[in-house]
């Protein structure tokens, strides 16, 4: 069952308010998991785009470093 944004915020208006910095770290956490993995994909969609840049006989030698 997907989740309901407004049943989700109704969950947490009853945590008591110790627990409201577990959830906000938590969501943070999540968030930026959620930037890597975007940061990720575009990388490795990139790298084609890159490959003849990168993939040349001028630069062979820096191959073996």
């Amino acid at each position: 069952m997907p989740v309901n944004a407004l049943s989700l915020i109704e969950k947490i208006r009853t945590l008591p308010p110790e627990r409201l910095t577990e959830v906000e770290d938590f969501v943070d956490f999540l968030r930026q998991r959620e930037q890597e993995l975007g940061l990720t994909r575009a990388a490795a969609a990139s790298a084609s785009a890159f490959a003849e840049v990168w993939n040349n006989p001028e630069d062979d030698v820096y191959d073996a470093l």
